[in-house]
Parts: C-alpha cells; sequence; structure tokens
C-alpha cells in the first residue's frame, strides 16, 4: 500500500514506516520499545531497533504531507462519495504542544486528512494558525465532490466562513451564545438569550452575525430534553432539522482523538517532545488509521467469510 508511490527518498525510509505500523498495530501502542518484538531483520538488540526508530522520527527528509497527500487522496478516490464531511478539531498533548487536524468523516470513522503540532499552551487555535491547512486539504480532495465542513464553538469565526466560501464549500459551524443575531425588522439579540422548552427548535434564515454583520446565512437552534444548553449551528445553506444530524457527525473527530490517546495507543505515553517528531509521529497514526480503515471497507464490500468445505459456518 505504502509502496505505490514513489515519492520516498530512501527505501529504507519505507521499511522502517512499515514496520512501525506493523508494531503500532500488534502492540496497540506508542511504544518505541514495545515495537520491537516484531521487527524481523538482523538487528540482535532492542536498542538498534529504537535509535533506528527514533533516527527515522527525527528525520527532516520526511515529508509526511507529500507522501501522505497522495495516499488519502486516491483513497478517497475509490471511495466514491457524492459529498465529503471534514472536521476540524484540536488536541493537546502535555499542555505544551497543540495538534491540529483536519479529518475525513467515514462510515463512523475520522482518518486524518492533514494536520500540523505546533507549540501552544491552549487547544483554541487562531484562524491563521489553520488557515493554510485548509488550502492544503483542498488541492487532495477529489474533483467536483460536494465538500460539507464541520467545526465546533472554538472555530467560530466571520474569517474562517469568508475562506470556506472562497473554498466553494458548505459548512456547519457551532457558535457560542455571545454571539450578536441581526435579524431584518428585529432588534438584536445574543444567540444564548433565545428562548426554548425542552425539545423545542427554530430554524432562521437570512441572518447576519457578529459585529461585523457578516451575511447572510442560516441558523439552526435547538435544546433536548434533558439538555440546559442550545445547539446554536450557524449554515452557508438554509436549515433544518437534518442540520443537527449533519454536525453530529463532527464528534467522529473526537473519538478519532481519543483512539489515539487514552482509549487507544497512548500517544500522551511517549518520550517524544519535538514539533518534527510529534509531525511524524501523526504521520504514523494516520497511516495506520487510513490502512485499518481500507482493510474494513474491503471486508464489508467482500461480505462474511464462506464457511470451508465439510466443515461448520
Amino acid at each position: 500500500m505504502l509502496g505505490q508511490q514513489k515519492t520516498w527518498m530512501d527505501i529504507r525510509h519505507l521499511q522502517t514506516m512499515v514496520w512501525m505500523m506493523i508494531g503500532l498495530i500488534q502492540s496497540g501502542l506508542i511504544s518505541l520499545m514495545a515495537w520491537t518484538p516484531y521487527v524481523h531483520g538482523r538487528a540482535r538488540y532492542c536498542q538498534s531497533l529504537i535509535r533506528r526508530f527514533r533516527r527515522w522520527l527525527d528525520n527532516e527528509r520526511i515529508d509526511v504531507h507529500a507522501l501522505y497527500g497522495p495516499l488519502i487522496a486516491d483513497a478517497m478516490a475509490q471511495w466514491g462519495e457524492g459529498t465529503i464531511y471534514l472536521a476540524l478539531d484540536t488536541s493537546m498533548l502535555w499542555d505544551k504542544y497543540c495538534v491540529i487536524r483536519i479529518s475525513i468523516i467515514y462510515r463512523g470513522r475520522a482518518i486524518p486528512l492533514i494536520w500540523e503540532v505546533i507549540e501552544h499552551a491552549s487547544s483554541q487555535v487562531s484562524y491563521e494558525s489553520y488557515k493554510t491547512l485548509l488550502n492544503m486539504a483542498a488541492t487532495l480532495l477529489p474533483r467536483n465532490c460536494r465538500v460539507v465542513f464541520l467545526a465546533d464553538r472554538g472555530f467560530a469565526d466571520t474569517n474562517l466562513m469568508k475562506h470556506l466560501k472562497k473554498l466553494e464549500w458548505h459548512w456547519r459551524i457551532r457558535i457560542k451564545g455571545s454571539f450578536w443575531i441581526y435579524r431584518k425588522g428585529f432588534d438584536r439579540i445574543k444567540a444564548g438569550r433565545i428562548h426554548l422548552a425542552p425539545g423545542q427548535a427554530f430554524f432562521w434564515h437570512g441572518i447576519s452575525v457578529t459585529g461585523k454583520c457578516y451575511g447572510p446565512v442560516h441558523m439552526a437552534i435547538a435544546r433536548r430534553h434533558d439538555a440546559k444548553d442550545s445547539w446554536i449551528v450557524l449554515n452557508d445553506e438554509p436549515t433544518d432539522i437534518t442540520t443537527f444530524k449533519e454536525y453530529g457527525l463532527r464528534f467522529d473527530i473526537e473519538e478519532n482523538f481519543l483512539d489515539d490517546k487514552s482509549n487507544g495507543f497512548q500517544l500522551e505515553s511517549s518520550l517524544i517532545r519535538s514539533i518534527g517528531s510529534l509531525t511524524r509521529l501523526c504521520f504514523v497514526l494516520a497511516m495506520t488509521t487510513l490502512y485499518l480503515v481500507c482493510q474494513a471497507t474491503l471486508c464489508t464490500h467482500l461480505g462474511p467469510l464462506a464457511p470451508a468445505s465439510g466443515g461448520e459456518g
């Protein structure tokens, strides 16, 4: 799978990558030591293998996006989805590094599309921190596909909305209650002051938001029976009840980060503390996730295996 692309500078980089993926799958952990039992080779000591992995992670000649981009682009083309849902989110590591990631929502999973690791003490990042990632992501998507972009309240920024419009992407972005809402013929109101009874929903079209009066946009607001807070979701398209279902797909990227961390591979237990090495480690995670999803998709298409002749099902 990895060898389909001819962009590897050195075949040894590819071989090491494969062993790291195998170690990650077999051990279920991000631990250079835990990967070593699964490597077949001439190295006699674990320390030799660990040094090999460490050199790979520290190697600045390995351009992860140049290597990963063609593979994820090819996967998306084969999946043949008419609409592609993308989700943007961040995750903190040791209160020092922030992983910014745009993922593809596919069959209940979130598969990394593009990412960046920055030294930042908060998961709240500015538009300037991820605008380049948006442009990079756009180059990887199949032509003529419909894109719907999903983001939580921390990314509610009119600069982002303008950028998405230039990319010709649709979007569903949750906003904070502090957002000013402007409707023709009504006084302005803060989104959080819109009163809803439990189970009630409103759909407002052709409104403007913030002090900049950005618009026209469309809003869906609802309050669940068992919730104190409301969901307030802005759209670039007219809203209805399906808006909440679409926005809810965003939670798959949170599960993706949990898979990387406490619910899965234990990323935070690694001893890696540099931006470059963490970026390449995220490449290993992304490739492993893509590989496993591709295998699962293939199994789904093939269906259940037939029982062996004369044997039990």
